[in-house]
């Protein structure tokens, strides 16, 4: 995540390849040894994950405009990180992205809008792959918008934020909680 952003903020934005800062000329989907260690020492600590996630999930279950998405039963997630799912229509039609920005003015600045995690068909290493590697195969072929609409619908209706796991951290959730509520309860002043 901190390497995309670096490569992001150093490729100049003009530069033909700048494009492709997020993916580079491809994606690694395995974890980093010294990621996977720390991981592993966290383990025992995903109890306070879990309770701060329970709280959060209850509270934004109750805060329209929110859904949250069910666990199956039998999955016990990580809670690296909440996504919740937008409905602007329970909101009078407020975009995602001004509640966003009135949850940054909030203070709520952990909250995030999935920006290199989109739907794979709009990320420009499959849309434009010849640009990387000319004469490719499958250089011909193009994705465009609409072409998985069920992931891009996913996509452009979810804020996420993480889940803290310290006990001291209880209050800081309770914050970005009472955070979207004051601005769910007054979402017709940012219409």
């Amino acid at each position: 995540m901190l390497l995309t952003k670096r490569a992001k903020s150093e490729i100049p934005a003009e530069h033909p390849l700048a494009k492709y800062a997020v993916t580079g000329s491809g994606l690694k989907l395995r974890i980093h040894p010294l990621a996977a260690a720390l991981a592993h020492d966290q383990l025992g600590r995903l109890d306070g994950r879990a309770e701060i996630a329970d709280h959060l999930t209850a509270e934004f279950a109750r805060i329209p405009g929110f859904e949250v998405t069910p666990m199956p039963d039998g999955v016990v997630p990580s809670w690296y990180g909440l996504t919740l799912t937008y409905h602007p229509g329970e909101l009078g039609g407020l975009s995602i992205e001004r509640f966003h920005q009135a949850l940054v003015a909030e203070g709520a600045t952990e909250f995030d809008r999935p920006g290199s995690t989109c739907p794979m068909n709009q990320v420009p290493l499959y849309q434009h792959p010849a640009t990387l590697f000319p004469g490719h195969p499958h250089s011909h072929r193009h994705y465009k918008a609409g072409d998985f609409p069920v992931a891009e619908h996913a996509h452009a209706h979810a804020i996420k934020f993480p889940v803290w796991h310290r006990e001291q951290d209880l209050e800081l959730a309770k914050q970005y909680v009472r955070a979207a509520i004051k601005i769910s309860d007054h979402h017709k002043e940012l219409l």
